[in-house]
């Protein structure tokens, strides 16, 4: 089976079960950045995607593969192996083009196996876009909380959905771009700063409004990263969260202290490195330890204690009268 992943939803989910229940391996086929972006404004980087669909697929109970598709046929080597083709309605006429393919090369068709469009409750099949734009949750319904994120930065939105997916269950998410309104890079102060007024500005008819931001602190011992997230309600109550930090290089701390930004001077030590796509600087200065959706989840929970441990207090005081 393949597709691209973007947010992944029952949908997939349902194509990742079938396929798993018919074969004894499954070989699963992730679109590259360049594939996906074909006929989408808007498209999680792969970094996100992958990681996302692995956690999932690492639950499955059976041995699996995962390759990047740059084409509908695959690596021709590995897909030959495959016997059956697990696809949904809308997609079986790729899974025909590859069968002719394979003929033309001589090789065995597919079996197509095709799964049924899992429907969302505006009665039409349940799609990444349309998550991703906040009018339903991954699982297609429309109720639950409704969250706006202060920015349209897919790492920061998918850790907002991914901690509240776990607080509330079903969660409708809708990336908001606003201002910060503090500078490109923020020092000390300025990052609660920028971070609340992300949320302030994002909130609007939502549930809640999330602002996240990163920023750099002179401590003792160098300078350190640290990411606030703010999140506010409608009757204007405000939580402020931070995650852990960590002390940036002195040969990266120089340069930012001489007038770049982080993201800038990675990439001045580092060219072509695409941070802003990949793991972030953290990623990279930790080798791929530490990833920078890991950090902002760490920051949206802080942020978030206030909330739930003020109901498991209140809940705990009833009881006890």
């Amino acid at each position: 089976m393949a597709g691209t992943f973007d947010v992944l939803h029952d949908g997939h989910c349902a194509l990742i079960q079938r396929a798993f229940k018919l074969g004894d391996e499954v070989i699963v086929g992730i679109t590259s950045d360049e594939m996906a972006a074909r006929g989408r404004q808007v498209c999680n980087p792969l970094y996100l995607r992958r990681q996302a669909l692995e956690e999932y697929l690492h639950g499955m109970g059976k041995p699996w593969k995962l390759f990047v598709l740059y084409d509908v046929y695959g690596p021709r080597a590995q897909m030959d192996r495959v016997g059956v083709l697990v696809v949904s309605a809308e997609t079986v006429p790729g899974a025909e083009e590859i069968n002719r393919d394979r003929a033309a090369r001589g090789v065995s068709p597919l079996k197509i196996d095709v799964v049924p469009m899992v429907m969302a409750a505006d009665g039409f099949k349940i799609s990444a876009s349309a998550i991703m734009a906040g009018r339903y949750g991954r699982d297609g319904a429309t109720g639950g909380v409704s969250i706006a994120v202060g920015s349209c930065n897919p790492v920061k939105v998918e850790a907002v959905r991914e901690v509240m997916e776990q607080i509330f269950g079903s969660v409708r998410i809708t990336a908001v771009d606003v201002p910060s309104s503090v500078p490109e890079q923020p020092f000390e102060d300025m990052t609660r700063t920028g971070a609340v007024h992300r949320a302030e500005g994002a909130i609007g008819d939502h549930d809640l409004g999330v602002g996240i931001e990163a920023g750099v602190f002179e401590r003792a011992e160098g300078l350190y990263d640290f990411q606030y997230c703010a999140v506010i309600d409608r009757e204007g109550r405000l939580t402020v969260g931070i995650g852990p930090g960590f002390c940036y290089p002195p040969a990266v701390a120089e340069l930012v202290r001489g007038g770049l930004t982080v993201g800038q001077a990675i990439s001045k030590m580092w060219p072509g490195s695409e941070v802003g796509r990949q793991q972030g600087a953290v990623g990279l200065l930790s080798d791929g330890l530490l990833d920078r959706k890991a950090l902002t989840r760490q920051a949206v929970i802080a942020a978030m204690i206030p909330r739930i441990g003020g109901e498991k207090v209140a809940s705990h005081s009833r009881n006890r009268t």
